[in-house]
């Protein structure tokens, strides 16, 4: 039984249910393409690199960060699912580079009263850094780094750019 709080979202997937017309894919990546970008709801993945449904993989995390389940994606994507190249994409006025896991716990705890400060968040404002580090991850893994090409890049949430930093 559904809960109330979803019939919006579940009258909106009958009406799309109507003109469905992605029977029959098989899941793998056409384009050969992962991305694993951020959670926000600003970024577009497959309109903002001319892709379509079926072309990629898209792994979504807060800050677009590789995080433990970010890395098994790329891995089974790489081995199973046509992945040939992976782009790692954060973005520009991301809440993940406001501040450091403390400020960010801080935030929630002066908006919420919830104390997350047993979680490990990935929070930094050094982007760059954080993306250095996720892209040599993926590029010197045994099961990513000679099977995929890998890429860093900043998505600007202001003009649609993508820029290619490593």
């Amino acid at each position: 039984m559904s809960a109330p709080d979803f019939r919006d979202l579940l009258a909106a997937n009958a009406e799309y249910q109507k003109d469905f017309g992605l029977t029959g894919f098989d899941g793998i990546a056409r384009a050969g393409v992962a991305m694993i970008t951020c959670m926000d709801s600003r970024i577009e993945p497959l309109e903002m690199i001319g892709l379509h449904t079926g072309d990629a993989k898209i792994i979504r995390t807060p800050g677009g960060r590789v995080t433990p389940d970010a890395l098994i994606g790329c891995v089974l994507g790489v081995h199973l699912l046509g992945v040939e190249r992976i782009l790692v994409v954060p973005h520009t006025r991301c809440a993940m580079a406001s501040g450091e896991d403390a400020d960010v716990i801080a935030r929630v705890k002066e908006e919420t009263g919830e104390d997350l400060s047993g979680l490990t968040l990935g929070a930094s404002t050094d982007q760059r850094a954080r993306l250095l580090e996720d892209v040599d991850l993926l590029r010197t893994h045994p099961h990513v780094g000679e099977r995929a090409t890998v890429g860093g890049f900043l998505y600007d949430v202001d003009s649609g750019a993508l820029e290619q930093l490593f």
